[in-house]
């Protein structure tokens, strides 16, 4: 809706990214956040993913996280750091225009993307096999 009224980059960059499918939008964990965070701790952080959490942070520092969805521990860490979480439909209220905000993404690269492609073993195919070994003898 607000991409058609008002026009505005930020508007259209959060469209694209809703109409992804969800192996282009993967899950972000907060750590990765509060590393990408540093120098903008005034900004609402918004992220067109779910929000996971990350056990091996030890202490989360303050953020306003606005994402697709929040894990319950990811949530509650966020919010006893004196954090503030919200959904898209409620930043869209609070700030039309998406003044003040940082859009991040998360990785793309995963494991699984090397099994994809050409049958392993052909010429001329880089595609990693399912099978830990190649060998003679190996029980696979």
């Amino acid at each position: 809706f607000l991409v058609r009224r008002a026009g505005k980059p930020f508007h259209k960059a959060i469209l694209r990214r809703l109409l992804l499918s969800k192996v282009h939008r993967p899950p972000m964990s907060i750590s990765r956040i509060s590393r990408l965070q540093k120098g903008k701790l005034d900004k609402t952080i918004v992220i067109v993913a779910t929000i996971t959490d990350d056990e091996r942070l030890l202490e989360v520092p303050k953020m306003n996280i606005c994402a697709l969805r929040f894990t319950a521990a990811a949530k509650q860490r966020i919010i006893k750091a004196g954090g503030s979480v919200m959904t898209l439909d409620q930043l869209i209220v609070k700030n039309p225009l998406g003044t003040n905000t940082v859009l991040l993404r998360g990785p793309l690269t995963r494991e699984a993307l090397s099994h994809f492609g050409k049958p392993a073993g052909l010429p001329g195919s880089h595609t990693r096999p399912y099978a830990p070994t190649k060998g003679r003898n190996s029980e696979a």
